[in-house]
């Protein structure tokens, strides 16, 4: 049985396609959902990709999170629909109260594009099953709002519970703890300001370090078959 990952087009979504480009790499099959629709589709997993949902007016994902699909979206993940919210995404996920916390401008208030180094903290979830903990690897970060911050409470719970799955090696942003990724409690949602989806081929390169998140929950799903 082939997985079946679905990728949400949002108003202002850039890199939806990029994201059912790597789905199609890892050999799942990729299906594209809009916004507006209603159901889910018998998807295994679903990618919210990166962009401007909605012009990014309010805040970055504020109005995203009440598009007629999100409301399925939180139901299933409360369920364990594993979902990835990659930039814009992640942003859409702290806006849905699925993960804690909240993105704002970057320190210095620049936009960032840049090849990132991250270090991976964590691969006890649904997507970093494939890494190695402590694992460095490079991959796409182009983010304004790209800065992680919570309470100090919220910070010391993740850090406790083994929920930053993503650090910056050289913070580029000003994220509290230098915090480029999460996820829930349950290791199904994860949240990740840069972009694996821009790093799944040699051919644009400069390496395939993005690729592992797709495979890991292609993993995943294929072990519950």
């Amino acid at each position: 049985m082939t997985a079946r990952i679905g990728v949400v087009t949002f108003p202002g979504s850039l890199d939806d396609q990029d994201a059912l480009r790597a789905v199609r790499l890892v050999g799942a099959e990729p299906v594209p959902l809009w916004h507006a629709h209603d159901g889910l589709d018998g998807i295994d997993a679903l990618v919210l990709p990166g962009g401007f949902s909605y012009g990014d007016y309010l805040r970055c994902g504020a109005i995203a999170r009440f598009a007629p699909l999100m409301g399925e979206v939180i139901r299933a993940a409360g369920q364990g629909l594993p979902v990835l919210g990659i930039c814009n995404g992640f942003q859409v996920l702290c806006e849905s109260h699925l993960l804690p916390g909240a993105l704002v401008r970057n320190a210095g208030m620049r936009f960032t594009c840049r090849d990132q180094r991250l270090r991976i903290e964590s691969n006890d979830t649904v997507w970093t099953s494939r890494y190695q903990r402590g694992q460095e690897i490079t991959i796409v970060l182009k983010n304004g709002e790209g800065n992680y911050v919570a309470d100090d409470e919220t910070l010391a719970r993740l850090e406790g519970e083994d929920r930053v799955i993503a650090r910056y090696l050289d913070n580029p942003n000003g994220s509290a703890n230098d915090i480029a990724g999460i996820s829930n409690e349950r290791g199904n949602v994860v949240g990740l300001m840069p972009h694996p989806e821009h790093n799944v081929d040699p051919l644009t390169g400069p390496n395939t370090d993005g690729a592992a998140f797709f495979a890991s929950v292609m993993g995943y799903v294929s072990a519950l078959v």
